[in-house]
């Protein structure tokens, strides 16, 4: 399995970063696109790319932050996408729960964040929250778009409309929540080969873990629910999300 969104770089899993990994791996995960959204976890996950063969980038700036974001800032961006693990460019994207107030800079953000993408032939890993109709206005401006909609929330006559425009889709913990209606019909409807599979850790732990912390090493449980979800084996799903992940992110070893 390859986890294709997981924050190795944030407290708590920095700290125990071997611990962690050995686990996740014993667990059947082979790689971890380990995601840098800000300054401090760009640079922390450089590092951990530069120690551990398993460890891929994708680098970008957070909606959170689009207000903040200066040029230099964007320059900086630049010279961090150099960085030969660098396999996608994310997470960005719109975030209308904790900042509706700054929807116009987060979207001049994430067209900027595309176009750099673009420029670089690397895929996207775009974050959406509450803020669907918006964020798919900007992806269709940049259609055929090549990356992924991370954490998929939104509602499940949508999710054509962003399979149109090239992107594939990224389910994580809440498919495995009990009272998670919309993630499980995503789940079923999303084509197998347009599918990856991610954590999000040390966020969204998945059942019957939900609330506490997160790791790489419960990717095999939202596996699991998809794969029942689908009628599939747990092995093919395996298959199919990993395939997915090696192309999208050009992870083939």
């Amino acid at each position: 399995m390859i986890d294709t969104h997981v924050h190795l770089n944030v407290t708590p899993l920095y700290e125990n970063i071997d611990e962690h990994l050995f686990e996740a791996e014993q667990n059947g995960v082979k790689a971890f696109l380990v995601v840098g959204f800000d300054h401090p976890t760009i640079e922390t996950a450089i590092d951990l790319a530069d120690r551990y063969p398993s460890v891929y980038l994708a680098l970008g700036f957070h909606p959170t932050i689009a207000h903040q974001l200066t040029e230099e800032d964007y320059q900086k961006l630049e010279t961090y996408l150099d960085h030969p693990k660098v396999r996608a460019l994310g997470e960005f994207g719109l975030d209308s729960h904790w900042n509706s107030d700054t929807l116009d800079l987060q979207t001049k953000s994430a067209h900027r964040q595309i176009e750099m993408a673009k420029k670089r032939n690397l895929p996207v890993v775009i974050h959406m929250r509450e803020s669907h109709e918006a964020m798919l206005a900007i992806v269709k401006a940049h259609a055929p778009l090549k990356g992924v909609m991370h954490c998929y929330s939104g509602p499940v006559e949508m999710l054509e409309d962003f399979l149109a425009c090239g992107l594939h889709i990224g389910l994580d913990g809440p498919v495995t929540f009990k009272n998670a209606k919309t993630p499980k019909e995503v789940a079923v409807k999303v084509p197998i080969d347009r599918l990856v599979i991610e954590t999000d850790a040390p966020y969204l732990a998945p059942h019957p873990y939900r609330g506490g912390v997160n790791t790489p090493a419960y990717l095999p449980l939202i596996a699991d629910e998809i794969a029942k979800l689908r009628g599939l084996s747990k092995a093919e799903l395996i298959q199919h999300t990993t395939r997915n992940a090696e192309n999208l992110f050009n992870l083939k070893e």
